[in-house]
């Protein structure tokens, strides 16, 4: 990969990994960590990667330095977590935003990984196996999983109300 195709992923994918990062990790500050230290590995192995393959480079060291962030902060917990119940309530209108936002929060992380993948940054089911290194068929199961999952917890009206 020359210096001229690293610069043109940094413009046509770094985006692209940001969205998911902040989709997946809830956290802006962390997502652009994320998309930093994915460059960062890219740039150490430029050598090796070619620069047709560098998108699915970017995406699946980004899918793993998520994976490694979600395990850390497993083990560490923040304060705005504990004191939910402290948070001012408000009678207007849902934000869908909030609600897909929380919906997505509760499945699992290889779940929330693929159906972001597929219907955030609208990648196919091979390249999605790929990235996660799963099966198709796993792919499959796991997106299917995921929009049942979310389609059952939209559908709960005093979740969403």
């Amino acid at each position: 990969m020359t210096l001229a195709d690293y610069n043109t992923a940094v413009d046509l994918h770094a985006d692209g990994i940001y969205r998911f990062a902040v989709k997946h990790l809830r956290d802006e500050d962390l997502a652009k960590d994320v998309v930093q230290e994915s460059f960062a590995r890219l740039w150490i192995r430029v050598d090796d990667v070619e620069g047709t393959k560098a998108k699915s480079y970017l995406f699946t060291t980004a899918h793993h330095i998520m994976v490694d962030e979600v395990r850390k902060g497993q083990r560490s917990q923040r304060m705005e977590d504990h004191h939910t119940h402290l948070s001012a309530t408000t009678t207007a209108q849902p934000d869908l935003k909030a609600i897909l936002d929380s919906a997505l929060a509760t499945l699992p992380d290889i779940q929330r990984s693929v159906v972001l993948l597929r219907d955030l940054e609208g990648y196919s089911y091979d390249e999605i196996a790929e990235l996660t290194r799963l099966s198709l068929a796993q792919v499959k199961v796991y997106i299917y999983r995921g929009r049942t999952a979310l389609k059952n917890y939209i559908g709960q009206l005093d979740l969403v109300l």
